[in-house]
């Protein structure tokens, strides 16, 4: 545990998922006037939280190293493949999931009301990924 606890590339990646999170329930709080503790462990949203673990792991890897070295490549790519899947098929996943919704809701899918309302908000749009990016980084050279 004590290992853990002083793992800087870890920490890093999580605190700056657990900042998106924040920022996204700080967000909710402002906008529609609504605390919805959910935000904090829930996808999809401004920033990226996936983005920011993501990004931070991979730049607090180049920071200790180097960002020629064979680990921060292949961070960066699992960076590149997450950012890539969030605006990509979960986004996709998001506006599948609004459509059925309407189906169910005006009845014209009635052979699966028993699944529940689908969850819509998985993906990202491109703007929430860039500042799940920023975050991810800013928190790497912060921390």
């Amino acid at each position: 545990m004590n290992g853990i606890l002083k793992n800087d590339i870890l920490i890093s990646a999580i605190i700056a998922w657990f900042i998106a999170q924040l920022i996204k329930l700080i967000i909710s709080i402002l906008h529609h006037k609504k605390f919805d503790m959910s935000l904090l462990v829930s996808s999809g949203g401004m920033p990226s939280s996936h983005t920011s673990l993501t990004v931070s792991m991979a730049t607090k890897i180049g920071i200790i190293e180097g960002f020629s070295s064979t680990f921060f490549a292949i961070a960066a790519v699992f960076c590149m493949v997450v950012m890539y899947d969030a605006m990509g098929v979960r986004r996709q996943a998001g506006k599948h999931a609004q459509i059925l919704n309407i189906l169910i809701l005006n009845n014209l899918a009635q052979n699966i009301k028993d699944f529940g309302k689908l969850k819509e908000l998985v993906g990202h749009r491109p703007i929430e990924v860039f500042f799940g990016m920023v975050l991810g980084i800013t928190v790497a050279f912060l921390f």
